[in-house]
C-alpha cells in the first residue's frame, strides 16, 4: 500500500473537473434521490431532521407516525408535556435534549412565525435545535418536492448551502474535496466546487452512496464507481491523512448515518 501522510494536491482546475466526473457519476446512479426522513409537512421534517441527530433515519422514521399521531402539529407539540414526548423518541437517544428541543422550537414557531416553519435561514438557525444542517435539509426538500412559498433554486446569496452529515464530512475528505473536519468548513470548500444547481442532490446522493458503497467500517473501494476518481482508494478508503492523530490509525468502528 502507498505510504503517505498528506492528501494529495492538484490543481483547482483538475479538481473541478474532477468534480464534474463525480457528479455525472452519482447522478446516474441516483437520478432522483429523495429525501430519507418521512414526513407530509415542513414542520415534520423539520422535528425528523432535529430527532436524527447521532441516529438512523430508520429509527426516526419508526418513531415519527406515533408521534406525530398525538402531536399533529406545532400547537399540539407546543403544549405537550417532555415526559410524554421523551417516552415517544426514547429510541432516538439524547431524547431529553431532544425533546426540549422540539417542544421550545414549536413553542417559538408559535410565538414568532405564526405556526409555520420560515423558509428563511437566519429565521431557522435561531429556532431551539436547528443548525444549518437542519436548515439546509429543508431547503433542499422545498426545491425537490417544490414547497409552496419556499425558494426551488438555490444560489450562494440566500445563505442556504450543503448537508453536511457524518456521510457527507466522510465521503468528501475521502474524494479529497477537503482536508477541513468542521461541518461549516466542510461546507464551505464544497459549495466552492458544487454547482448551486447540484447542491440539494449532491448531499443526498453522497448519503445514498456513504449507505450503499462508501461506507465507514467496510468501504467497497474495489467495486466502486468512483475509485478512478478518489485519492483514498488505494488505501482501501483508510487514507493516513484521515487517520486519528490520538489513535495512530484510521477509526474503521465509528458509528455513522
Amino acid at each position: 500500500m502507498p505510504v503517505r501522510t498528506a492528501a494529495p494536491q492538484e490543481s483547482e482546475a483538475r479538481r473541478r473537473r474532477r468534480v464534474q466526473e463525480i457528479l455525472k457519476a452519482l447522478k446516474a446512479r441516483y437520478p432522483d434521490p429523495q429525501i430519507p426522513l418521512a414526513h407530509r409537512a415542513p414542520f415534520e421534517l423539520l422535528v425528523a431532521t432535529i430527532l436524527s441527530a447521532q441516529c438512523t433515519d430508520e429509527t426516526v422514521n419508526r418513531v415519527t407516525p406515533e408521534l406525530f399521531r398525538r402531536f399533529p402539529g406545532p400547537q399540539a407539540l407546543a403544549k405537550a408535556e417532555l415526559a410524554a414526548v421523551e417516552e415517544l423518541i426514547r429510541p432516538t437517544g439524547f431524547f431529553r435534549q431532544k425533546a426540549r428541543a422540539i417542544v421550545e422550537c414549536s413553542r417559538r414557531l408559535l410565538a414568532e412565525h405564526g405556526g409555520e416553519v420560515p423558509p428563511d435561514m437566519e429565521a431557522l438557525v435561531r429556532l431551539p435545535g436547528v443548525g444549518r444542517k437542519t436548515a439546509n435539509v429543508l431547503f433542499a426538500a422545498a426545491e425537490i418536492e417544490r414547497w409552496p412559498g419556499w425558494p426551488h433554486t438555490r444560489s450562494r446569496p440566500d445563505g442556504t448551502g450543503i448537508v453536511v452529515d457524518t456521510h457527507v464530512t466522510r465521503l468528501s475528505r475521502r474524494l479529497g474535496l477537503t482536508a477541513e473536519v468542521d461541518p461549516e468548513a466542510i461546507e464551505r470548500d464544497l459549495v466552492r466546487l458544487v454547482p448551486p444547481d447540484e447542491w440539494s442532490r449532491f448531499s443526498l446522493r453522497l448519503i445514498y452512496f456513504g449507505r450503499e458503497v462508501c461506507t465507514a467500517r467496510d468501504p467497497r473501494c474495489a467495486a466502486c464507481p468512483l475509485r478512478q476518481l478518489c485519492p483514498s482508494a488505494p488505501y482501501g478508503g483508510f487514507p493516513p491523512w484521515m487517520a486519528s492523530p490520538a489513535r495512530g490509525g484510521a477509526r474503521r468502528g465509528r458509528r455513522t448515518r
